[in-house]
């Protein structure tokens, strides 16, 4: 297909956007920062679009992310599993003057729901980019991690773990945080979390670290890389089975702590550029569109 003409690619988060000129199929500029959709009034989202305009050019904009989310600039719905680029594409919302937003994905299997969105772009063009095969497990970690599977190139379902918020959580404000102040790296520590996942009583665990504190069997310098392997050991435990092949896409020192703990559970990964497969996804989106 031929190259469409040029527009401007927006990934606008909850508390970061990222924005590409796209020209002949290839980013040729961008922008960063620090303006999510938090920090943005409800009224006024076509101002924060006016300013990547400003920088990146008066292109037509395609937008994926939270800033389609209830508290977005519009609600741009969400598509049901099993999903497609071609099914993204025919729903794509209007959000303002030469301006869409590509709309999240939901999966239901009886009482079970999830939802996401802006990962979808990333895991489909993930295989739109040639980045992973039409059949893979994926695992997008962060706040709320995700694990997907793909089934000749359809997203056909997948799950969200609350890893990243529950870490936060716990450092911020339970009981065990006051210890968890150290940095979080893979190492001795962090290892030890994973193997300690594997025994099946994370909040016994859990509350171990405050144990451990207080009897001094444990450097509190560790204890945040001990529970960052509690959990990151769980979640994998939970989502990874042996001999399995994970394409991970994340950012170096999460995706070197997902390595870890998904190989200590048996699997393997294979890493994957978060930023080109969102590229390759809403370039791909926007050639099916026009």
């Amino acid at each position: 297909m031929a190259a469409v003409s040029a527009f401007i690619a927006v990934d606008w988060g909850t508390t970061n956007r990222r924005a590409w000129r796209i020209e002949d199929g290839r980013a040729v500029d961008v922008m960063r920062d620090a303006t999510g959709i938090l920090a943005v009034p409800s009224d006024g989202f076509a101002d924060a679009a006016a300013e990547i305009r400003a920088k990146l050019g008066d292109l037509p904009m395609l937008m994926a992310g939270m800033v389609g989310s209830n508290r977005g600039w519009i609600d741009a719905g969400y598509v049901p599993c099993p999903a497609t680029l071609d099914d993204l594409a025919a729903r794509l919302a209007p959000a303002g003057e030469d301006a869409w937003i590509v709309p999240g994905v939901r999966f239901i299997a009886g009482s079970r729901g999830d939802v996401m969105r802006g990962e979808e772009v990333q895991l489909l063009g993930a295989v739109a980019g040639g980045l992973a095969p039409g059949d893979a497990t994926m695992c997008q970690p962060g706040t709320h991690c995700k694990w997907a599977r793909i089934e000749g190139g359809t997203l056909t379902r997948f799950a969200t773990a609350m890893t990243g918020e529950l870490f936060a959580l716990l450092r911020d404000h339970a009981l065990i945080g006051a210890a968890m102040k150290g940095d979080v790296a893979d190492g001795p520590a962090f290892r030890q979390g994973v193997a300690r996942s594997g025994e099946g009583d994370l909040t016994a665990a859990l509350f171990g670290v405050r144990a451990s504190s207080v009897l001094a069997l444990r450097d509190d310098a560790d204890a945040a890389a001990y529970v960052s392997g509690l959990l990151i050991g769980a979640d994998c435990r939970a989502q990874v089975q042996p001999g399995a092949t994970v394409h991970l896409l994340a950012d170096p020192a999460l995706g070197t702590l997902y390595t870890t703990a998904i190989e200590a559970v048996g699997g393997a990964t294979v890493p994957v550029d978060s930023h080109a497969a969102f590229l390759a996804g809403i370039i791909r989106i926007r050639e099916l569109q026009s």
